[in-house]
C-alpha cells in the first residue's frame, strides 16, 4: 500500500523548514500557515462608489473581554484601516510596522501615504520569512483599505508576500465561499451603504442562526472626506 503525500513528505523532511520545497514545488510551511489563516475571523472589504470599507467579525463573545481591545480593524492613518486573519500576535508586529511607515511618510513629505505603499512594505517582510532560515512565515493575510488622492483603493497580501489590489475581497474562515458571492453580486457602482447591507447579507447566509450584528464592526472612509469612520453592532443597523 503506498503512502500518502502529506505522510511521505513528513518522513523526507519537507515540512521542517520553510526554505525546503517538496518534489512537488511546493513550500510545506507556507501551506500550513495558509491553513492557519483560514481558521481566523473573517473581514470583508468593498470598493464603492462613494468610498471604501472593511467589514468585520470579531467573533470573540467573550464577557470578560473589552470589546475595544478586541477590534478586528485597526487604524494605519486617518485614511487607511487594516484588518487581519490569522494569528493575532503576528498581526501585531505587521500593524505597528505599518503604522510607524505611515507617520514615517507624513513627517518625510508632509502628506500621506498610499495604501500600496503599506501593502507592498507588508508584502515584502512577509516574503523574507519564506526565503531566510530559522524563522517561520508569519501567520496571517492583510487587507488594507484606503482613500488615495479621493480615489478608493482596496490591497491585501497572502502569507507568501503575494499581494493585489481588488474591488472586493475576503480573508479569513470562509473566505472562498464569500468571494463567490462576491463575484456573483457585487457591482462597481454600489455605495458603501448597499456594500455594508451585502457583506452582512452574506455573512447572514453563511453563519445562519449564529449570526449576531454585536459581533460585526465596520470602518469606511468617505473619498470626499477621506477621514476614518468607525461603526460596532447596532450602529450599523443604522447606517
Amino acid at each position: 500500500m503506498e503512502m500518502p503525500i502529506d505522510m511521505q513528505h513528513q518522513q523526507m523532511g519537507y515540512d521542517r523548514t520553510a526554505t525546503m520545497f517538496s518534489p512537488e514545488g511546493h513550500l510545506l510551511q507556507v501551506e500550513y500557515a495558509e491553513k492557519t489563516v483560514r481558521l481566523g475571523s473573517s473581514s470583508i472589504g468593498l470598493v464603492c462608489s462613494d468610498g471604501v470599507f472593511i467589514i468585520a467579525d470579531r467573533r470573540n463573545e467573550d464577557k470578560l473581554i473589552v470589546k475595544q481591545s478586541a477590534n478586528k480593524v485597526i487604524e494605519v492613518d486617518r485614511h487607511i484601516v487594516m484588518s487581519t486573519a490569522g494569528i493575532t500576535s503576528d498581526a501585531r508586529v505587521l500593524i505597528e510596522r505599518a503604522q510607524v511607515l505611515a507617520q514615517q511618510h507624513r513627517v518625510t513629505y508632509d502628506s500621506p501615504v498610499e495604501p500600496e505603499l503599506v501593502i507592498k512594505d507588508i508584502a515584502n517582510i512577509k516574503q523574507q520569512f519564506t526565503q531566510y532560515g530559522g524563522a517561520r512565515p508569519f501567520g496571517v493575510s492583510v487587507m488594507i483599505a484606503g482613500i488615495n488622492n479621493k480615489k478608493p483603493e482596496l490591497f491585501a497580501s497572502d502569507v507568501t508576500g503575494n499581494y493585489f489590489g481588488y474591488y472586493a475581497n475576503a480573508i479569513g474562515e470562509a473566505d472562498d465561499k464569500i468571494k463567490d458571492k462576491l463575484r456573483e453580486k457585487y457591482k462597481k457602482d454600489l455605495t458603501m451603504k448597499k456594500g455594508v447591507k451585502l457583506a452582512l447579507d452574506i455573512f447572514k447566509e453563511l453563519q445562519n442562526n449564529k449570526f449576531d450584528i454585536n459581533r460585526f464592526e465596520v470602518s469606511y472612509i468617505d473619498k470626499e472626506e477621506g477621514k476614518l469612520k468607525r461603526l460596532e453592532g447596532e450602529e450599523i443597523k443604522d447606517f
